[in-house]
């Protein structure tokens, strides 16, 4: 396999095409290497134990931010926010103690749920102590209202200081194919859990359950109970979210079946008939009830900001992204390790935001100025992300595009990339170009019901309208091709995703991510080197807001 990627003069071409035209084919000189040497040293460094598992607001970050000014200034970058490598995050740390168990009562229902292995629930509002008591329960099916596709799970019904419970997922997620009133197989952003609390809120709902069930959730209850459980992180908000409603949670599928068999209903059947367009909330006749506290501190996280100055336009701007945190400690293993890491998650990506600001500073500026952003708060729902697409420090509409990187597997030399959201942008094009030099191909994601598009950084920017292009690993490796390849991400999310267990290891095998991060290294560099402004495709969900960008930089 050709590792030697696309030239600065493939670059340098691609200043005379347009945002509809394919960039040129790479040339030589070949770029700078990638250094697997700086990737292994982050890696190693910000996710041993000594970092805490870089949670937001502890001893980790401080660690974390202290090493990423110092590498990034090694690197060659300059400080990206007035003279300052930080962008200060605003947040509250929500701690919940003392939780109930969540009890179900009425005429044949008496079930009290425990917290952990059962239920997980938590909450927005910045207030010291909640209580749900004697809320009415009504099943909501999906949870969605969505006017433009001519569907509303909320119809005919007030829930209204009531609790509702929610499937996770889209109505259509079983389907084979992309066909279907919200995609089909492939999740939208209604099937995110992000989304149904969000809905739930707008509402007036008390509480939203959500039915965990392993395959539309993509993961497994031991990633929900190790991510809820522990401080959680929300924006700073001037009204201490108190429009959110007081509690969210999820439930194990099979308690939720008790629940339905308990009112006379048969959870299956409930669920085929939300999958279908006309569907009515149910009300179960039952009320739920609920308490915790919550210890609060508000916080200032950060982001770190480093840019690599353009040299003929340096107000106009490319971007990297990759997220620092993890979940600091969490649930212990069976060795009683209660440090999650984020070895994989993310130190790899921030492992790869840092050796590209070697390479880019190595070779020299180029048009376009280029901006590694490593953010915070991910974990906690994209947060920091968030926070810099509604504070940018450089302006959006001045933003060409961008590369985020999350999560990237130890999987070896691969044939291809998979692109998460294929076909949505003219970025691709770039990608293409990059992978031509490497004997690669960009394929679709497998598992577009798992929402990967949804679930990290670079989305926070798409909906300001920032084309970004978001890949995960080749899953047909060179060694083993697709099963071998299968067999590595469901090992991965399984048994380490979200668990003490993803930490360093000295023998894993890079070949696949250095050309991965090449392949990043190549879109940057010529994305930064062309005068085009590439746009999402026609019909896209960001295409207008795009366009409308379009005319604040005229």
């Amino acid at each position: 396999m050709r590792l030697i990627l696309a030239s600065a003069a493939m670059a340098l071409s691609l200043a005379a095409c347009t945002a509809d035209t394919p960039p040129p084919e790479p040339a030589s000189p070949p770029t700078p290497r990638i250094s697997v040497d700086t990737m292994k040293h982050v890696v190693q460094e910000i996710s041993s134990d000594a970092y805490e598992g870089r949670a937001p607001g502890s001893v980790g970050e401080e660690k974390t931010l202290a090493f990423l000014e110092s590498a990034f200034g090694k690197a060659g970058l300059q400080p990206g926010n007035k003279g300052s490598w930080l962008q200060p995050v605003p947040l509250v740390e929500i701690t919940a103690k003392n939780v109930s168990p969540l009890t179900f009562k009425g005429p044949n229902t008496d079930m009290s749920l425990q917290y952990g292995p059962e239920m997980m629930a938590f909450g927005y509002r910045v207030t010291p102590h909640t209580e749900v008591r004697d809320s009415p329960v009504v099943f909501v099916g999906y949870g969605i209202n969505a006017p433009e596709r001519g569907w509303n799970d909320y119809a005919g019904v007030d829930v209204k200081g009531k609790t509702v419970i929610i499937l996770v997922n889209d109505p259509d997620y079983e389907t084979e194919g992309l066909e279907g009133p919200f995609g089909g197989r492939a999740m939208t952003y209604y099937g995110r859990w992000t989304y149904k609390y969000e809905e739930a809120a707008r509402q007036g709902a008390a509480a939203a359950i959500i039915v965990h069930d392993t395959v539309p959730a993509a993961y497994g209850w031991n990633v929900v109970e190790s991510s809820w459980t522990g401080p959680q992180h929300v924006a700073d908000a001037a009204n201490g979210h108190m429009d959110q409603t007081k509690v969210n949670g999820w439930i194990q599928l099979d308690k939720a079946k008790a629940l339905m068999a308990s009112v006379g209903q048969d959870l299956d059947t409930l669920m085929a008939n939300a999958k279908k367009p006309g569907f009515k909330a149910v009300d179960l006749g039952v009320t739920a009830s609920l308490s915790f506290d919550s210890e609060i501190k508000k916080q200032m996280s950060n982001n770190v900001i480093g840019i690599l100055p353009g040299k003929t336009r340096p107000d106009e701007y490319v971007l990297y992204t990759a997220h620092w945190d993890h979940l600091g400690r969490c649930k212990p293993d069976e060795t009683g390790d209660d440090i999650c890491n984020g070895a994989i998650d993310n130190g790899t990506g921030v492992a790869a935001l840092v050796a590209l600001a070697e390479a880019h500073a190595k070779a020299g500026p180029v048009d376009r100025t280029l901006i590694f952003l490593a953010v915070t708060a991910e974990e906690s729902g994209l947060l920091g992300a968030g926070y810099y697409g509604d504070h940018p420090i450089y302006p959006l509409e001045k933003t060409a595009g961008g590369v985020n990187m999350d999560a990237m597997l130890m999987s070896g030399a691969a044939r291809n990339i998979v692109v998460i959201g294929k076909g949505k942008s003219q970025l691709d094009d770039y990608l293409e170009k990059a992978l031509a030099a490497q004997d690669r191909v960009a394929t679709n994601e497998p598992t577009p019901e798992k929402g990967f598009y949804y679930r990290s950084d670079h989305f926070t920017l798409a909906k300001h309208g920032v084309p970004m292009i978001y890949a995960k690993n080749g899953d047909d490796l060179v060694e083993g091709g697709k099963e071998a390849g299968l067999a590595i991400l469901n090992a991965y999310t399984q048994d380490h995703y979200h668990a003490p267990s993803d930490e360093y290891d000295p023998d894993w095998n890079w070949e696949g991510v250095t050309a991965d991060v090449q392949l990043y290294y190549d879109v940057g560099r010529a994305l930064a080197s062309t005068a085009d402004w590439p746009n999402w495709v026609e019909g896209d969900e960001f295409r207008a807001i795009r366009d409308k960008s379009a005319d604040q930089r005229k």
